[in-house]
């Protein structure tokens, strides 16, 4: 028999043996009485025991030691008490029962959690119709999911998640983009956070004495332990993960001054909604800049210029750089090559240079491979061949057998003092497990006992009804409640409601969220994950939107329209929210201009639910752009612009973009599609200086307009 396999049937039955006693037992009668401890010598039984212990407490299964006065190890009692292994129960409304089924049918198979989500939600549910069945609800699909991005990068989330709650250090090579090489760290690690598409670990560095944020796809190899101690550290009591979460891109890194951007009062509402909490907003005097009336002084610490700029640039004429000094500086320096970039000479590869196509095999090389559709994803998984349709994708992390173990002897235990035989193939469907899985996990709840023939269940395979037959055993109520959630399943539970937010139609998954941290007793998110919002706030028109979802109605949209520069009154007919790249979205159906329109959440100054009702129309798919620009970020389009990247940002061109040439002196050209003329010139604004298109030329012509546009504003706002 394995030793995992016997690990579990010993753990399992020494959680069976001390919740049957009901009363404090030695170390002497459970290693006389549980399955897996006889026939050990006392050293043995004790080291055993004692990682027994170790590794039930971090599954959040906390014994109860009552220790004698005079301290002796060998008279310690030890008990379980119900509440420490039970999960208390949570009374779910049915409107919060959907939304939790709806988030695992968003992220199911694409979500880096999925499988400890699928077992999380049988226990939360226990009693009640199970979610997984309830039929899916289309007011919300996803583009963007916390997938875990592939196989390797599957692999190192799940050693640093078990590293985390052992408190063991890592060691590992990782790429530092900045300086473009690879290095060994040691690092401890204390959080993971999920942000604009990627996790991140935070912990601290020893190399650097200080704590780093490391991107889990730079990490180059396997994630390794430093040490074979069982714990190697303590997270610092004072450690808030919520402050790493809540920063801004330009925030990431060492303060090097406190910024004063002046902001138009056309959009002054934008950034106060979506950035204020990375500064302070406050009205503009009239001898700031040339400020007009409604203008607002957004102050803003950084620690990355360039990062800074970029957002200033990207906001066009609406935003000016008043202070200080060598930020000032910084934005002149980088209009100037903006500038330059984009004279009557482009870049072009120097001369005795030869340009090469892009390799995608360098340290820098992108890592992700390009976003397949659903179908396609799935088809993949299904082998080779194509065959095999029934066949699941491999689960990003792979919860520990042992709640899985629990989850299938409450089932049986259920089943079976029903009467009820238990239908194999749904068993498996529920728990997303083979039927070569189901039968070894059968064998080991069959011998799940603790001496004297006091055993939990015994379940008999019927291989040709295709069924499960249960014989409760009296000890078999040890079982018939849910346990509590492991850290990985709350961790799951909690991050898919985050993902998701205030998207699920009337807050129902905000409910169910304070009811599921109030039964745990704490927040998961403070003790291993944050997941991040990629915008600002938009709870409020979330919620509106949602409801007039619900109830079919007609919303009248105040929409800032950020190519045209102006804000326009729109009347549509809402049928789903749905995420992507850059924010979240409601799909609409606008009767005016006869077509599916998609209005992203950050852009919608003011939304009013009105009385007029709708007709679903059946030719409306509000989830037909998931795959597409949704997911990917380009739309479809007949124009392709190709554009210069600098040697100093060719290494995130690489990993962000579509690299099609590379030129001698370490620049990159990438090619872009694009619709509109506006929009490419606001992504090669927001480049700083590093980026320049090349063709077409109508385009280098409308970045060469919209540079001076920004050197008159900043003209103004200097008083020259």
């Amino acid at each position: 028999m394995a030793k995992d396999t016997e690990k579990l049937i010993r753990q399992l039955s020494l959680i069976s043996y001390l919740m049957a006693e009901r009363r404090p037992v030695t170390a002497v009668e459970i290693r006389r009485d549980v399955e897996g401890y006889s026939g050990m010598n006392e050293d043995a039984f004790a080291r055993r025991f004692y990682a027994d212990r170790s590794e039930l407490e971090s599954l959040r299964i906390q014994l109860t030691v009552e220790r004698p006065a005079d301290g002796a190890a060998e008279q310690e009692n030890y008990s379980l008490r119900p509440e420490n292994f039970h999960l208390p129960s949570i009374a779910f409304t049915d409107k919060e029962l959907a939304a939790l089924q709806t988030a695992l049918s968003l992220l199911d198979g694409e979500f880096a959690y999925a499988e400890p989500l699928r077992l999380a939600l049988q226990q939360i549910t226990w009693g009640r119709p199970s979610p997984l069945a309830a039929p899916e609800q289309r007011s919300v699909a996803l583009g963007i999911t916390a997938s875990a991005g592939g196989h390797d990068l599957s692999a190192r989330l799940a050693k640093v998640e078990t590293a985390i709650f052992r408190n063991k250090t890592i060691v590992f090579d990782y790429y530092t983009m900045e300086r473009d090489e690879v290095s060994s760290r040691r690092v401890d690690p204390y959080h993971l956070l999920f942000q604009g598409g990627q996790f991140y670990l935070l912990g601290y560095a020893h190399e650097r004495e200080a704590i780093r944020v490391f991107r889990l796809s730079r990490i180059r190899g396997k994630v390794s332990y430093a040490t074979k101690a069982e714990h190697d550290f303590h997270r610092p009591a004072d450690f808030d993960p919520r402050s790493y979460a809540a920063r801004a891109d330009w925030q990431l890194g060492d303060e090097q001054g406190v910024a004063e951007i002046l902001i138009s009062e056309r959009i002054a509402w934008q950034v106060e909604r979506h950035f204020g909490r990375y500064g302070e907003i406050r009205p503009a005097s009239p001898d700031s800049g040339g400020a007009e009336e409604g203008d607002k002084l957004f102050l803003t610490s950084y620690s990355n210029p360039r990062g800074l700029v970029s957002w200033v640039l990207g906001l066009s004429v609406h935003a000016q750089v008043l202070g200080p000094e060598e930020l000032m500086s910084e934005y002149e320096r980088r209009l100037e090559l903006l500038e330059e970039r984009h004279g009557e000479t482009p870049p072009s590869e120097p001369r005795g240079g030869r340009s090469k196509s892009a390799k995608l095999n360098t340290p820098s090389a992108r890592i992700a491979t390009p976003p397949r559709s659903r179908a396609g994803r799935r088809a993949a998984s299904a082998g080779a061949d194509g065959e095999g349709g029934s066949a699941r994708p491999d689960a990003a992390i792979r919860p520990e057998r042992f709640a899985r173990l629990v989850t299938l002897a409450s089932i049986l235990i259920q089943a079976g003092r029903a009467g009820e035989r238990v239908v194999i193939k749904e068993v498996c469907e529920r728990l997303q497990i083979s039927e070569e899985e189901l039968r070894e996990d059968v064998n080991v709840l069959n011998v799940v006992n603790f001496g004297g023939g006091s055993y939990v269940l015994y379940a008999e395979i019927k291989e040709e009804d295709g069924e499960i037959e249960v014989d409760p055993e009296p000890y078999s109520d040890n079982f018939d409640r849910p346990a509590r959630l492991l850290p990985v399943e709350a961790k799951a539970l909690v991050a898919a409601i985050d993902l998701i937010g205030e998207h699920i139609p009337e807050g129902s998954l905000t409910s169910a969220r304070e009811k599921i941290v109030a039964a745990l007793g704490e927040d998961p998110m403070e003790q291993g994950l944050q997941v991040a919002s990629a915008t600002g706030d938009d709870s409020g028109v979330a919620r509106l939107v949602s409801k007039a979802i619900m109830r079919r109605r007609m919303i009248e949209l105040e929409y800032y329209k950020e190519n045209e520069d102006e804000l326009s009154v729109r009347r549509v007919e809402p049928y789903a929210l749905t995420n992507g790249r850059e924010g979240w979205y409601v799909a609409s159906f606008d009767p005016e201009r006869d077509g599916v329109r998609h209005f992203r959440l950050d852009r919608i100054k003011r939304v009013t639910v009105s009385d007029e009702k709708f007709e679903p129309r059946p030719e409306v798919d509000p989830a037909a752009e998931v795959d597409g620009w949704l997911r990917t970020g380009e739309v479809e389009a007949s124009r392709s612009a190709r554009v210069w990247v600098s040697p100093e940002r060719a290494r995130w061109a690489r990993e962000a973009r579509r690299v099609v040439e590379e030129w001698s002196d370490g620049s990159v050209l990438v090619e872009l599609s694009f619709a509109g003329v506006d929009w490419l010139v606001r992504e090669i604004l927001k480049e700083a200086g590093d980026a320049a298109v090349l063709e077409p030329e109508n385009a280098r012509e409308a970045v060469r307009a919209a540079v001076a546009r920004l050197r008159e504003a900043s003209a103004t706002a200097a008083g020259v």
